[in-house]
């Protein structure tokens, strides 16, 4: 479940509001696994932002591929669409 969390190092604190439904799964989480609220919320956000960042490398290098004109043949779309039934 772990993104790669630092062991240690320096930290800074991160207020943040959340639905009472949010909370609640948190805290529920939290005593399930025996970890802290803290512990959860960080791998959560660990993770999120793991995901997030690479698609927005993902879509960085294709508007980079966009940019210098490198788009898929319609031979290539329409092979896709076929392979899909589209």
């Amino acid at each position: 479940m772990s993104a790669s969390l630092p062991k240690e190092g320096p930290t800074r604190t991160l207020n943040v509001r959340v639905p009472v439904e949010v909370y609640e799964k948190l805290e529920a989480l939290a005593s399930a696994t025996a970890r802290t609220k803290s512990f959860v919320a960080l791998e959560a956000l660990s993770t999120y932002l793991q995901a997030q960042a690479w698609q927005v490398q993902d879509i960085e290098a294709g508007l980079l591929d966009a940019e210098r004109g490198d788009f898929a043949s319609e031979a290539e779309v329409a092979a896709v669409f076929a392979r899909h039934g589209a």
